[in-house]
């Protein structure tokens, strides 16, 4: 995953396997930053590639798949279908990808499992604590094993308690083989983090 100009910052990868935390004020650029990193959005000028694929040359198609194959979101708000319960939100990303009804659903259990909501599996978003819909959306982010985790303020609407735990949680994948990027305001989420960008204004190198 490359963008590059010459007040590019560039992050050495010896593993994919990394924890990055994106600071800033707001308008320096995170958000869009992230949407590039998850092919949200395609740039106006220069070159974002992802996957080795340069963004400005695919179709709507080819993002959407990129999109569901290699990268996994978390949002602060959590954005968890009201419609649907825990399980089935979960099993989404493999429902897009067609995966068969019997295996989705056991997978979408086995990772709500690892996140601590076993017994949470037909409850509703409504039915949940902020801490636990988080978890939730960290399954699903999980749910189509992608390379890179994109987290939007993962903690932002959680006490310090649950937000350290959910930071713990994140970690725990990482080790497990996932890079986090996340765009965070709390220095506590960034100490997690092995590089922090503080300030960037063109570009940023991050992972190839």
């Amino acid at each position: 995953m490359a963008c590059l100009s010459e007040s590019s910052e560039i992050i050495p990868t010896t593993s994919k396997t990394l924890i990055i935390a994106v600071m800033g004020p707001s308008g320096s650029g995170k958000s869009t930053l992230m949407n590039m990193m998850g092919a949200l959005d395609v740039p106006t000028r220069g070159l974002v590639e992802v996957a080795d694929r340069d963004l400005n040359e695919m179709g709507p198609d080819e993002l959407a798949l990129l999109r569901n194959e290699k990268v996994g979101f978390i949002f602060q708000e959590f954005n968890l279908m009201k419609n649907l319960n825990t399980v089935q939100n979960v099993m989404l990303p493999l429902t897009i990808q067609e995966v068969p009804e019997s295996e989705r659903r056991s997978k979408a259990a086995d990772l709500l499992e690892k996140v601590g909501l076993g017994d949470r599996l037909t409850h509703m978003p409504s039915e949940l604590s902020g801490g636990q819909r988080q978890r939730v959306s960290i399954a699903r982010a999980l749910a189509n094993d992608p390379e890179i985790v994109l987290a939007d303020e993962p903690t932002g609407n959680l006490d310090t308690t649950t937000g350290g735990k959910i930071m713990d949680l994140l970690t725990e994948f990482n080790e497990e083989g996932k890079t986090i990027i996340m765009v965070t305001h709390d220095p506590n989420d960034a100490e997690y983090a092995d590089r922090t960008i503080k300030n960037f204004s063109e570009c940023v190198l991050l992972i190839n």
